[in-house]
C-alpha cells in the first residue's frame, strides 16, 4: 500500500492533459489555445494529448494540424468510438510512456474551465489525486436545468452512500492524477464508461491508499456540439456502483 505522505513532485512536473474528442471541431482549436495559454501564464510544463475516436466531422484532422505547428500538442487516433473510459485509459498509457509526472483528464467542450488547470496542478503537490469538484464550497454548475442538477447531486449521493465515501463529487471528469496512482491501479480491469468510469477510478484510488482532495470548480454546460451523456450511461453507473461495493473490500472512509 502506498505511503500516506505523498513524495515531492519534481520542480516542474511534466503535466499531460488527456483531451478525448468525438465531433468537437467547434471546440478543439479554442480549447488547445486556451490550455497553451494556461501553461504559459503559470509556467506549467504541459502537454496536450488529443484522443480522437475517429470523429466523422474532421476533429482528428484539426488535431493533426495543431500538433504539426505546436510541439506541446500530440494526437492519438483511435479507429472506433469505444466510449470515454477506453479513450482515457489509452490516453493514460500514452502519457505515462511519454514521461508524465501528472496526468489530467478534462472535457474539450469548455464545461471544464482551462483556467482552472493550474489550481489542480498546485493541489497535486499535496495529494495523489485531485478532483475538480462541483459539490464543495465554492463549486457549482451553470446553465443546467433543474432536473439535471437533481440527477447529478442524487447520483453522487447514491454512489457516496453505497461506497462509504466522503468525496463530494464522484461523477466529475476534471481530475489530476499523480503518475504513481495510474501505475498502481490495475487499469486493464476497468471496463466502465461515463459516470461509472469516474466513480470507479476514484474508488480504486482510495482503496489503494492514495490521498484524494477536492478543489472547487464551476461546471458550465457546453455551448457548441452535442452532449455525449445518455440514459444508458446513467443506468450503467447505478449497477456498477453495486458491483464495486460487493466485489471489493470496503475502502477507508476519507474526508
Amino acid at each position: 500500500m502506498p505511503d500516506s505522505t505523498s513524495p515531492p513532485l519534481p520542480a516542474s512536473p511534466s503535466t499531460w492533459i488527456c483531451l478525448p474528442t468525438y465531433n468537437e471541431r467547434e471546440n478543439l482549436e479554442r480549447m488547445v489555445a486556451a490550455l497553451l495559454g494556461e501553461f504559459d501564464a503559470h509556467a506549467i510544463n504541459g502537454h496536450v494529448l488529443v484522443v480522437d475516436d475517429n470523429s466523422p466531422d474532421g476533429t482528428g484532422e484539426i488535431a493533426d494540424a495543431l500538433a504539426a505547428r505546436e510541439e506541446r500538442v500530440s494526437v492519438l487516433h483511435r479507429t472506433a468510438k469505444e466510449g470515454l473510459g477506453r479513450a482515457y485509459l489509452h490516453g493514460f498509457q500514452v502519457a505515462l510512456e511519454g514521461g508524465a509526472d501528472l496526468v489530467m483528464e478534462m472535457d474539450c467542450d469548455f464545461s471544464h474551465n482551462p483556467a482552472d488547470v493550474h489550481r489542480l496542478v498546485a493541489a497535486a503537490e499535496e495529494a495523489d489525486l485531485v478532483l475538480g469538484s462541483r459539490n464543495v464550497p465554492g463549486g457549482g454548475v451553470r446553465n443546467w436545468p433543474l432536473h439535471r442538477r437533481i440527477l447529478s447531486k442524487g447520483g453522487s449521493l447514491y454512489a457516496r452512500t453505497i461506497l462509504l465515501l466522503r468525496v463530494r463529487d464522484l461523477t466529475g471528469g476534471f481530475k489530476c492524477f499523480r503518475r504513481a496512482v495510474l501505475e498502481g491501479l490495475d487499469l486493464d480491469t476497468i471496463t466502465a464508461q461515463g459516470y461509472a468510469f469516474q466513480i470507479e477510478l476514484t474508488y480504486r484510488t482510495i482503496q489503494a491508499g492514495f490521498s484524494v482532495t477536492e478543489v472547487p470548480i464551476v461546471f458550465v454546460d457546453r455551448e457548441h456540439g452535442t452532449s455525449k451523456m445518455s440514459g444508458s450511461i446513467m443506468v450503467e453507473a447505478m449497477w456498477q456502483v453495486w458491483r464495486l461495493r460487493l466485489s471489493r473490500r470496503h475502502p477507508r472512509v476519507v474526508d
